[in-house]
């Protein structure tokens, strides 16, 4: 994706060389993925996760190249830019007034309304004070780790935790909370998941939008783009990161939704671009986004 020139979002909160000591998460990149697996490209309700993660632990990062992650925090800043140009667009268009989120970078640990996070819990949203977090080393690992490398993938996931807000902004999260109060875990997981692969719709219908972008005359998306984000999508379903964390999958314990719904719901999101066809909680069929 073309980023140079592009225009940078002003809702963005730097709070990175902020740290506390601790205990390695898991003792290494097992025990991350067990994390991950309840809270990857989070979303809803995180504060019993971030409470119970951050404040007693911390994942140690590695020295980072500076000059890359200067050059990643421009590129979040222009795909975060592009995400508000097209949420006003699409809330405009019916009718609605959209709040803006804000982009938080961090390292190691960080303070939110939802609680105190580590960096080992990944990505993620808080509903209640409205803020996309971000630790830019989780790009590497996601490269790294789980095979989904390339700059497209790491706008997926921007653009997912956006959708997360956009979810907020709708009412879709305060649902999710009344219905916490009166299900099982099983039950609310199948829920869970309906959640997150609406934000995953909600990321491809932003990417049907950066099609029509362009920047000096060239336009924004790069050929093979999509195909970066569609990796992404399958690199972090519920199904594959448990085989790879534990040698089995648990389908009562899924919150996030199998690699095959994710693509699918991204993909279903890039096809039409628009609301409508996003209603993920009365969709029979998940796996086919229909």
């Amino acid at each position: 994706m073309r980023y140079r020139g592009g225009r940078k979002s002003t809702n963005v909160e730097n709070r990175t060389g902020t740290s506390r000591g601790g205990l390695a998460v898991g003792g290494g990149i097992g025990g991350i993925i067990i994390v991950l697996l309840v809270l990857f490209l989070g979303g809803g309700d995180v504060t019993d996760i971030l409470n119970s993660s951050g404040g007693n632990s911390v994942y140690q990062q590695e020295a980072v190249n500076t000059a890359g992650r200067e050059d990643q925090q421009e590129y979040s800043e222009v795909v975060f830019g592009y995400l508000e140009d097209y949420w006003n667009q699409e809330f405009q268009a019916q009718g609605m007034d959209y709040q803006e989120p804000t982009m938080v970078f961090y390292t190691d640990y960080v303070e939110t309304a939802c609680g105190s996070a580590s960096s080992a819990v990944g990505p993620f949203y808080c509903p209640g004070d409205q803020r996309v977090y971000l630790d830019l080393s989780f790009a590497d690992e996601l490269a790294n780790q789980y095979g989904a490398g390339g700059d497209f993938a790491w706008a997926y996931v921007i653009a997912h935790e956006v959708g997360h807000h956009v979810q907020q902004e709708l009412g879709v999260t305060d649902e999710m909370a009344q219905r916490r109060q009166s299900l099982s875990e099983a039950e609310y997981n199948q829920y869970q998941v309906r959640l997150e692969l609406q934000a995953d719709y909600y990321a491809g219908s932003w990417a049907k939008y950066m099609e029509g972008e362009t920047i000096n005359g060239q336009p924004v998306l790069e050929i093979g783009d999509i195909d970066e984000a569609l990796n992404a999508a399958n690199s972090i379903g519920d199904d594959t990161l448990q085989q790879q964390a534990q040698g089995y999958v648990v389908p009562d314990s899924f919150t996030h939704g199998t690699s095959a719904q994710r693509k699918a719901w991204f993909e279903r999101g890039y096809r039409y671009g628009d609301f409508e066809h996003g209603d993920t909680f009365n969709a029979e069929d998940l796996s086919l986004g229909t």
